[in-house]
Order: structure tokens, then sequence, then C-alpha cells
């Protein structure tokens, strides 16, 4: 037998006997593993891994995904414009096309030293919750900054002064491993400057966040609420210290609150109502749906500044765009896994198990007959989420509060695509606001509900440490 093999058999032995009773042993990959997405999965793992449409697609639906994709990738200009199919920029804004946050359909990250502006990481704002905002906290979620609003927006049209600038600077954070081996985590401090309207209100809360990636979102959409809701359950019953929660969230379009699964805090509904709110937030745009632009009272400049909208009132992003827009964010496929029978990848498994992980990573679903499009229904997907809010301990809490998450709760995010983030990306930084440089730091600052988990992580020697991440980033 190689020496290789002999090394992880060995180290499948160490699983068998350290691992709980009850810790499953995977010896080899389970039928139909590779294909994270169903029948949708891309088998490409290069640079354009996340940019492709679902493998069944036909050619015609094709059409209608490249037409989504360039409105997607192209920028928009500021009104008014000979282009008035894609004018209306601003006037405050974040970034002028989608592509700029999601790179190449994959994760943002924070600001460098250098940089004008923060671009594919956002700022939240809000204030503690007050009853007598009752009405609007129910259909917003949060409070937002009375001069702010609810987003920061460091970019601005002539004549509009951008809110200000965002910089990131990070502390040192030393953390142990049993075998003695001592890893320095980062933690990341917050700074507003140049403020272009005033003084923030004094209790103001901060939350970044980068662009998270878009593959998968429309199988996300298609998993039904009810296996989400019976997750929640099953962790309540088993009062083993997890405990998911699913957020309750205003729907616009139906003018209810309904289950919330898109966003780092679970705090959107759907994907079109996802879309919505980016196009007005990021970019300043309107649309039937949010008809206004996202300019606070005292922000005079902004609310008189020329808009895109048509001589009748039409929204800056008319319906069809949207529609194609959203057609193309549902149908952004999952690459396949790599390496799913290797014996590091199994051992991984085996740890990932071990240590928990898959309480809130939950493994896989079956999506609902009757998803939005045909192609993403009664599909076996892995997306290793249960899509339900964790406390996941003080150091990563922003302390922001939205509907019913509070300010150290986070969505579990999927982890399908987790490992083609350097190759797609350019970087690895994880986490809500990217402060892990690459995987084993994610793993380190999980805390609150998966402090346990952490902790058998911190107990893995290096080998043991290796097959972790090989799993990880098989994914």
């Amino acid at each position: 037998m190689p020496l290789s093999l002999l090394r992880w058999s060995a180290l499948f032995m160490a699983l068998s006997l350290s691992a709980c009773d009850d810790a499953p042993r995977f010896t080899k990959a389970e039928p139909g593993e590779a294909r994270s997405g169903g029948a949708a999965t891309v088998r490409k793992t290069d640079q354009n891994a996340f940019s492709l449409p679902s493998a069944n697609l036909s050619p015609t639906r094709r059409l209608d995904f490249s037409v989504g994709n360039s409105f997607f990738r192209s920028p928009w200009v500021i009104a008014p414009s000979t282009t008035t199919a894609r004018d209306g920029l601003g006037p405050l804004f974040n970034t002028n096309a989608c592509q700029n946050c999601h790179i190449k359909d994959g994760r943002g990250h924070p600001p460098t030293p250098d940089a004008a502006n923060a671009v594919s990481m956002l700022v939240r704002l809000s204030i503690p919750n007050d009853p007598a905002y009752a009405k609007l906290i129910e259909q917003v979620g949060i409070v937002p900054e009375p001069v702010y609003g609810g987003q920061f927006q460091d970019m601005a049209i002539p004549g509009v002064a951008p809110e200000g600038k965002v910089r990131v600077e990070y502390d040192p954070v030393s953390v142990r491993f049993k075998d003695g081996t001592e890893i320095e985590l980062r933690k990341p401090r917050l700074l507003l400057t140049q403020l272009g309207y005033g003084p923030m209100h004094p209790d103001t809360r901060f939350s970044a966040r980068v662009a998270p990636p878009m593959i998968g979102l429309g199988l996300l959409e298609a998993i039904p609420e009810a296996a989400i809701l019976a997750n929640a359950q099953a962790q309540a019953s088993a009062k083993n210290g997890i405990a998911g929660r699913p957020n309750q969230v205003w729907d616009d379009a139906l003018h209810k609150t309904v289950l919330g699964r898109f966003g780092w805090k679970a705090g959107q509904p759907n994907l079109n109502q996802q879309n919505v709110h980016a196009f007005s937030g990021d970019m300043g745009l309107t649309t039937s749906l949010r008809p206004f632009d996202d300019c606070t009272d005292t922000q005079t400049a902004c609310k008189q500044a020329p808009t895109g909208n048509g001589p009748d009132g039409e929204p800056e992003v008319s319906d069809n765009i949207l529609r194609l827009v959203l057609f193309y964010s549902r149908n952004l496929a999952v690459p396949a896994r790599r390496d799913v029978g290797s014996p590091q990848v199994l051992a991984g498994k085996n740890l990932f198990f071990q240590a928990g992980c898959q309480s809130c990573h939950t493994p896989s679903y079956t999506t609902a007959a009757n998803a939005a499009e045909p192609e993403l229904a009664n599909q076996v997907i892995r997306p290793y989420s249960d899509l339900l809010l964790h406390d996941m301990g003080e150091g990563l809490a922003d302390h922001r509060t939205e509907f019913l998450a509070g300010g150290r709760d986070w969505r579990t995010p999927p982890l399908w695509g987790v490992g083609l983030t350097q190759t797609v990306s350019g970087h690895t930084q994880f986490l809500h606001d990217g402060r892990a440089r690459n995987l084993l730091e994610a793993v380190l600052w999980h805390g609150g509900e998966a402090q346990a988990a952490q902790q058998q992580v911190l107990s893995f020697n290096a080998e043991q440490r290796a097959a972790l991440l090989a799993f990880l980033n098989s994914l």
C-alpha cells in the first residue's frame, strides 16, 4: 500500500477511536455527492466557475440568462443620458454595477488600505429599536440612522456629497491549538471618516458586510419552507446547545411577514426582493417595488438630483430588466465538487461531522416540485447550510438587530463553492466582514452555539487540520 494511503488509513483508525459513538463513518463518497446542485451542477472549476448557467437550462432559456448577465455586468450611468435603459445611477451609491461587488459572481472583500472606495463591502447602519417605530421595524427590520439611513454610501454623483469614506484596521488575536501551534487572527475595527452630512446618532450600530457568492441562489430559494422550519424544530428538540431560529421578515410584494432566507442575517425573503434592495441601496436605482431614491430627509441635494425615470414615472430599472436579472441570479450554477472520494477528503468529512459542524451546516435537501424555475425543481442539493440564525458569540457580534436577528446572530452561510474562492475571486477572505484570511481562521472565529465545534477543531493535530481543510476545499 502506498505511504499516503497508509497515512490516511491510520487517520481513519484514529477517528474511529476518538469520535463520538454516534458520529458517522464515511469510507467512500455518497452517491451523487459531487453534484452539489443536482442536475443543475456544472463541471468547470476555473476562474469563471461561478458565472455559468444551470447545466440543465435549454439553449432558448440560456439566451435569457445571457441577457440578464449583461445587465448584471454592465455599469449604470448618471441621468439624464442617451443610454436611457441604464441611466439613473445614484445620487448616492456604493458601486455602478452588480458585478463590481460580486466579483466574477463570487465573494467580495474588505477595502485595502489604499482603496478609494469599499466597493465590495457594505456598511449597514441603524439605531436601537424603539416602540415608537414599531411599524417601521415590522416592515424594514431596523430603525435607520436618522441622517445617513440604513446603508452607508461612499460614492455620489457630481453635486451630491458622498456620505463618507470606509476604512478597516485590524488588531491581532492569538489562538493556540492543543498541540501548541499558535496562529494569529485579526479583529477588524471599522472606521467611517470624512462624514458628508455631519455627526451620526450617538447610538448608531454598524455592520460591515462583504458581498456573498451568487451561485445556487435559485436552489436555495427552492428549498421548501417546511424543511427549514423542520431543522429549527429538530435543533430545539436535541437540546445540545445548537438552536437555529428562522428570521421572519417583511415581503414588500405580499405586504406581510414571511420566512427570511437571504442575506447575512436572513433579512430578505426571496431573490427578487434581494435584487430590488441591492439596486436601491447599492446603486441608487428605483424599481416598481421600491420606487424611491435612497435619500434621507436631511440629504436635500440627493432628493433634488435628476432621475432616470421615464416620462410617465417608469422606474429606472424596468420590470423587464428586473425579470432578466432575477432569472440570471436564480440560474447561476453551483460547480461540481472535486476529489470527493479521496482518503484525505473523506477523513476531513469525518472530522467535520465529529466536530458537529453539520448541526448548522446541514448537508443536503431536495428542492420543491413547484420551484420558480423548472430546472431547479426536485433536485437533491448539498449547500451545507440550514439557512437559520445562530448566536455566533461575542467575537463575531455586530450588536445590530435585523427583524428577529439579534446582535450576535448570523445566518449559516452555504459552503458550496467555498474551495474555489481563490480561483474565482482572487482571495480567501471569509465571514461576513472578510476578517478571516483563510478557512481555518473562519472556523476559529466560531463562538456562541459553535463554541463546542471550535474547541474540537482546536484539539485537532496538524494532519487532522489538513484533512478538515481538504474537505472544505473540496466543496
